[in-house]
């Protein structure tokens, strides 16, 4: 196994040890949920960049890395939600899209079609990235931002459905 893939495991594991920290109030448990979770975000890009850069694309971390996102945001937003920090309905929307989603990719790779992420969906990821720690950290801005992020979840998974859609007629 590569770099890149234990990067994206390493993001997995984390997000167990980031909720426990953020949610059962631990001493300095939620700084350090907020920067076990920053490190779980860095990792996302760090292994992107060094499976491109170093020609190191698997299969296999192709089809982990979606997964570590979603369980990433997921573990954040419910984190977030039980901490009062989040509205339950913003952590919905943006949760059901990163599943119905994923679940058309899924479909869709079942009949051989891969729909891949767009500059939307990575723009997406970001802001939630960026939102979920300014949250974290009780930042004015991250009320904004999580709000910023849910319309560009919305409108990405519109575009994704729009990129999947014949799969679903078949």
């Amino acid at each position: 196994m590569n770099l890149p893939n234990w990067l994206t495991f390493i993001r997995i594991f984390l997000v167990p040890v980031f909720m426990v920290f953020a949610i059962f109030k631990l001493p300095y448990g939620e700084t350090i949920a907020t920067i076990l979770f920053v490190i779980a975000a860095l990792t996302d890009y760090l292994d992107g960049y060094l499976a491109r850069k170093g020609k190191m694309v698997t299969k296999l971390g192709a089809l982990i890395d979606p997964v570590a996102d979603k369980l990433l945001i997921t573990g954040a937003l419910l984190s977030l939600v039980q901490l009062n920090k989040l509205n339950a309905l913003i952590a919905m929307v943006i949760l059901g899209r990163e599943f119905a989603v994923m679940g058309l990719r899924l479909v869709a790779a079942s009949y051989g079609t891969e729909i891949k992420v767009s500059k939307l969906g990575k723009l997406k990821t970001t802001v939630q990235f960026v939102a979920v720690t300014a949250l974290m950290l009780g930042l004015k801005i991250g009320t904004p931002l999580i709000y910023i992020s849910a319309i560009i979840t919305v409108i990405s998974g519109v575009e994704y459905y729009i990129k999947g859609a014949h799969v679903l007629k078949e």
